[in-house]
């Protein structure tokens, strides 16, 4: 039986990693670990970093002091002291801007009158000075200049009657400095301003929809229930029938109101915006023109009878319109059951010319000359001119609204709104 052939070791040479191809893997992992180690970065607290900025100014004066160690007045030892004394107040830049500026200021002048003026120093006291514009108070600041104007007067005590330029473009430069970190302070706190002045806005804003909110749902129905209440006390004996259909209406009127008050709840949990935006998940939906009938018939059934009219074209408008009309009319209903012991309601709505018009006529007693509108009239108004719209009310045949006569004759109460369309 013959052996089996020899076969030789097969080498492979190792295969040299490829390069990454611009815009390949590689550089994407390159790009990661960039924004990774910039985000490690920002983390760091800012005091760390005054820490590093003293400890690096420090260093640097250490090195120059000792290479000059033979020019030193008063030796080595003192002259590190006081290159400490200049450095390390920037460590407290952020915390304690004058008392470490006037520190480093005070050894800078120290160093220049009984040591040896550095060529390091100095700019340790520039960025002193730069952090005291940035981070003092308004008051506190303004020592800055002050301050940096004697310390300069103090370095340059022997060789400012040699060189008068110098000094003069040096403390230009160091107030430049000052101006820089103080302008951008103040920009800050103007920035910071503004937004608690807008967050106080929203604030009020938001409050004051939600108190129209309220009045206009629950304040309504519970008007409607009370004329209800009256008139099954005043029927309870002589139509039980009728009292009976009353009774239910009371109880059909308080779970709307029950509904409202649940939406407007529920707005204040979720803290959004459910009149112009959407209703959300589990809210009752807001009512809009659709529900007017249903709106005049619960009204009817115990107060004066409502005519409503629609034009097709006002039922086609956006949902923001759609429920600040009927607000409009529900409030104006309200104040009808309130106030003017009117029979006749006429509610007229139309549409035309890129504006809708909301009108609320009344036969009763209307009001008196010189009026004050109430609550309900100025959540009105605020409606209307939030939508860049414009109402006008008073009684029927007087200057303030240029209308003659009511569904029932003269006298009443109109208000009328017009919204424009987008």
């Amino acid at each position: 039986m013959s052996p089996p052939p020899r076969t030789g070791a097969i080498r492979t040479a190792p295969v040299p990693p490829a390069a990454p191809v611009p815009g390949g893997p590689g550089s994407w992992s390159a790009g990661a670990r960039a924004v990774r180690t910039l985000r490690a970065l920002r983390a760091v607290p800012g005091g760390h970093w005054d820490l590093v900025l003293a400890g690096g100014f420090l260093l640097l004066m250490a090195v120059e002091r000792t290479g000059a160690a033979d020019r030193l007045h008063g030796g080595l030892p003192l002259a590190l002291a006081v290159s400490t004394a200049v450095a390390a107040p920037l460590a407290v830049r952020r915390t304690r801007p004058l008392a470490g500026y006037l520190v480093g200021a005070g050894a800078l002048s120290v160093e220049a009158l009984f040591v040896l003026p550095s060529t390091v120093s100095p700019y340790a006291d520039l960025v002193g000075l730069y952090s005291l514009g940035l981070y003092a108070p308004r008051r506190r600041a303004w020592f800055g200049p002050f301050a940096a104007l004697l310390g300069m007067a103090a370095y340059f005590a022997d060789l400012g009657h040699d060189y008068p330029v110098i000094p003069a473009g040096v403390l230009f430069l160091w107030l430049l400095g000052w101006a820089v970190g103080y302008g951008t302070a103040r920009r800050a706190e103007e920035r910071e301003a503004a937004r608690w002045r807008l967050r106080r806005e929203v604030v009020a804003e938001e409050r004051a929809r939600l108190a129209r909110e309220l009045h206009d749902s629950v304040g309504h129905t519970l008007n409607v229930v009370l004329v209800q209440a009256g008139a099954a006390r005043r029927l309870l004996d002589r139509d039980p029938e009728r009292t009976r259909e009353l009774l239910s209406g009371m109880e059909h009127t308080g779970r709307d109101a029950l509904d409202d008050l649940d939406r407007v709840l529920g707005l204040l949990r979720r803290g959004g915006d459910g009149e112009y935006g959407d209703d959300g998940e589990g809210a009752a939906p807001q009512p809009g023109l659709a529900d007017l009938e249903r709106l005049a018939e619960r009204l009817g059934r115990a107060g004066p009878r409502v005519r409503v009219r629609i034009d097709p074209a006002a039922r086609r408008v956006p949902r923001s319109l759609d429920v600040s009309a009927y607000r409009i009319v529900q409030e104006a209903l309200t104040n009808t059951v309130k106030h003017s012991g009117a029979r006749t309601v006429e509610v007229t709505v139309r549409c035309a010319g890129g504006r809708l018009a909301v009108e609320v006529r009344d036969d009763g007693r209307g009001a008196p000359a010189g009026y004050t509108p109430g609550r309900g009239l100025l959540g009105v108004a605020e409606r209307v001119s939030m939508l860049g719209g414009r109402v006008e009310h008073g009684p029927i045949g007087s200057g303030a609204t240029g209308a003659t006569g009511g569904p029932g004759g003269p006298g009443g109460f109109r208000l009328r709104a017009e919204l424009p369309v987008p």
